[in-house]
C-alpha cells in the first residue's frame, strides 16, 4: 500500500481518515487521486470545498473530508502548514481521534503511541482471550492499556502498529480467518481453545430499518433540476435530484411520472430504496427548490452516492431494447 512506503505525516493522515469505515481496496485509487490533486497541506487548505467533495465522491461519510480541510486551514493559520509532532496537538485537530492520532504519531514519527481500531480489537481479543463487549468502557480501557503495553515494548512502534492492522485486515478477519497463515497461533488463546468465532464479543446489531424515497428527474429544455443539501444534515453540501421520503404505499404524486430506475443502498442501520422517476409535467412544484443545470455541469458537481448512480444512468446511451425500470 502506498501510504506504508512514506513517513510523510500528511500522506499517512489522509490514508487513515479514508480507511475509517472503508475497505483498503476502495481507498487505494481515492488516495492516489487525492495526493495527486492535493499533494500538500497548503494545496488542501486552498482548494474549493466543491472540489474537495467532488474528489471524495463515492467514499461516503463526507464529514471526514470537510474535517480534513478544516484541519488543513487550521494548520496554515497556526503553524504555517507544518504538521504537528506532539500527540496532543495532533489529537486536537478536527476529525482526529485517539486512534488516528496514535497511528500518525507512531508511523510518521516513531512514537510509542497505541492504536485500537476494529482490526486491532479483533486481534487482541482473540490472542489474549479478552471477553466482553469492546465498546463497553471497562473492556475498551483494558484493550487500550494492552495496546499501549505492546507498543511501549517495541523498538519500532510504527511497524508494530501497522503489523497489528494488517494482521487483522488480511489474516485475522471477522469471517473465515486464515489461521493457517497466522504467525502467532501458538500464542493465541482463541485458536488454542477453538473459540476463534467467539471473539470479539460484539452484541448483535438491531434489525435494519427500511426507508423508501422517490427522486424526480425533471428536464426542461436540456437542463435538469437539482438541489444542494443544506449544512448540518447527512451529506451536507452535496447535490441531488429533488426527492422525498415515502412513509407508506402512497403514490409519487405526479400523474406524469415515468419509472426510470431503482437504487438500493445502506446508510448506517438504514436500508434505503431510492426510486427515480422522470417527470414531464408538474415541474412547478419544484421550481423554487434548486437550480436548472445542463447535464455536463451536473457531472462536475459532487453528488450523493445514490443520486450519482441516477446521473450515470441518465447519461448512459439508451439501448433500443426494453429496459427494466426495476434496477439501474
Amino acid at each position: 500500500m502506498p501510504w506504508r512506503r512514506t513517513r510523510d505525516p500528511y500522506a499517512i493522515w489522509v490514508s487513515e481518515i479514508m480507511l475509517q469505515q472503508t475497505q483498503v481496496k476502495t481507498v487505494l485509487p481515492y488516495w492516489e487521486r487525492w495526493m495527486a490533486a492535493f499533494p500538500t497541506i497548503q494545496a488542501l487548505a486552498s482548494a474549493g470545498q466543491g472540489t474537495v467533495l467532488k474528489l471524495w465522491e463515492g467514499l461516503g461519510y463526507y464529514t471526514r473530508a470537510r474535517n480534513m480541510q478544516r484541519a488543513a486551514k487550521t494548520l496554515i493559520a497556526e503553524s504555517d502548514g507544518k504538521f504537528p509532532r506532539e500527540f496532543e496537538d495532533v489529537l486536537a485537530l478536527p476529525g482526529i481521534g485517539r486512534y488516528t492520532a496514535g497511528a500518525i504519531c507512531s508511523i510518521a514519527f516513531g512514537q510509542p503511541k497505541p492504536i485500537l481500531d476494529g482490526n486491532v480489537i479483533r486481534v487482541l481479543t482473540r490472542v489474549f482471550g479478552i471477553a466482553g463487549d469492546p465498546k463497553e468502557r471497562a473492556t475498551n480501557e483494558k484493550l487500550w492499556a494492552l495496546a499501549e503495553q505492546l507498543v511501549r515494548r517495541s523498538n519500532h512502534p510504527g511497524t508494530l502498529n501497522q503489523a497489528l492492522m494488517e494482521l487483522g485486515a488480511l489474516v485475522c478477519t471477522a469471517k473465515n480467518p486464515r489461521c493457517e497463515l497466522c504467525p502467532i497461533t501458538t500464542q493465541c488463546v482463541a485458536f488454542k481453545t477453538n473459540r476463534i468465532h467467539k471473539f470479539p464479543q460484539i452484541p448483535r446489531r438491531a434489525p435494519a430499518t427500511a426507508r423508501t424515497f422517490h427522486a424526480f428527474i425533471i428536464n426542461k429544455r436540456g437542463r435538469f433540476l437539482v438541489r444542494q443539501r443544506p449544512a448540518g444534515v447527512v451529506n451536507a453540501h452535496l447535490w441531488e435530484f429533488p426527492n422525498q421520503e415515502i412513509k407508506s404505499s402512497a403514490r409519487n404524486g405526479h400523474t406524469s411520472a415515468e419509472p426510470f430506475c431503482t437504487i438500493k443502498h445502506s446508510i448506517t442501520r438504514y436500508r434505503m430504496t431510492l426510486k427515480a422517476f422522470k417527470v414531464t409535467n408538474g415541474t412547478n412544484s419544484f421550481a423554487t427548490d434548486g437550480r436548472w443545470l445542463p447535464l455536463k455541469t451536473l457531472h462536475s458537481l459532487p453528488f450523493t452516492s445514490a443520486h450519482k448512480k441516477i446521473l450515470h444512468q441518465l447519461s448512459a446511451p439508451r439501448r433500443k431494447v426494453a429496459i427494466d425500470p426495476a434496477g439501474c
